[in-house]
């Protein structure tokens, strides 16, 4: 079922734990199927950070957690076939392209799925989506994930196994709801550098959002959804790409990465807040890229 999510894996050290939906639990589309993360929890003190895309069962497009996607503006090959072809999506499989509309991440595309072999140990765990040609493209995909003190890891391989080139990109859709509590004044995002609001999908965005060097704030609790684009991170020489803080508490998550980063955006709504860092993606036949994704998980107490 579309969107259906129940806890497959636990990984935990102690310090962290994390919950994993088996691989197939998840069955829609858009978000890569494999290492589909649905909580995070930081033991003292039992904080946990992951919410639903929706609150509302059978609204959105079934995202939870910290869950990832590719090619959301480039999907891979999409243009150069017509409608009842197959296309390919990296965590997902091949899917069927409906008519001749432009791709559109919120659609429900029909998919066979990759067939996927998964390798555990004590705080690690591991996907690889096996090869499956379609038109001259192909890929091996691996992802794994594994932790170390309060540090969550991330690492992806994608290698162009195919004839043609691929450009895509990916990124994590973080559905972040710090112990459930609802997105307003409370909240701070900070960004390692001077923030800039770009692109706001509506006056509304621009109104509810503060803005204050590196830090963005809410004005006010917000009743609808919220997007942007951010800028000002640009010219940064930090180590990290955001951190998200529950000012009363000290709560707070942060993330960075080993990439180059493409552009940044942000999404939310009452019940979460998703900072969205992209990786540009371009391989040539047997090129391959590695990266990786690290998030902190904090607390003072």
């Amino acid at each position: 079922m579309k969107g259906h999510v129940i806890m497959g894996y636990k990984l935990s050290n102690g310090v962290l734990t994390v919950d994993i939906a088996d691989q197939g639990e998840y069955r829609g589309s858009r978000f890569d199927w494999t290492g589909f993360i649905t909580q995070v929890t930081l033991e003292r003190g039992g904080h946990t950070f992951c919410v639903p895309e929706s609150l509302i069962p059978g609204e959105g497009s079934g995202g939870q957690g910290l869950c990832n996607e590719f090619g959301i503006s480039r999907a891979i090959g999409y243009e150069g076939i017509k409608a009842g072809d197959w296309f390919p999506k990296p965590g997902v499989g091949l899917l069927q392209k409906l008519n001749d509309q432009p791709y559109s991440f919120t659609a429900d595309y029909p998919v066979q799925p990759f067939a996927v072999k998964r390798e555990e140990s004590r705080h690690a765990l591991g996907f690889t989506s096996e090869p499956l040609e379609c038109g001259g493209y192909c890929m091996l995909f691996n992802k794994t994930i594994s932790l170390q003190n309060d540090i969550l890891t991330i690492q992806y391989k994608l290698e162009n196994t195919g004839t043609k080139p691929i450009h895509t990109e990916e990124y994590m859709h973080n559905f972040i709801g710090i112990n459930g509590m609802t997105t307003g004044p409370e909240f701070e995002l900070r960004l390692p550098g001077n923030i800039v609001i770009e692109a706001p999908e509506s006056s509304y965005t621009s109104e509810l959002l503060a803005l204050s060097g590196d830090r963005l704030s809410w004005r006010t609790r917000p009743d609808r959804p919220f997007y942007c684009k951010l800028g000002g991170w640009e010219q940064a020489g930090e180590t990290f790409a955001w951190e998200l803080r529950h000012k009363p508490s000290g709560i707070g998550v942060r993330e960075s990465g080993d990439f180059r980063i493409a552009r940044m955006a942000l999404w939310g709504e009452q019940h979460v807040i998703s900072p969205e860092v992209f990786v540009n993606i371009s391989l040539l036949p047997r090129q391959s890229k590695h990266w990786r994704r690290i998030y902190r998980f904090f607390s003072p107490s």
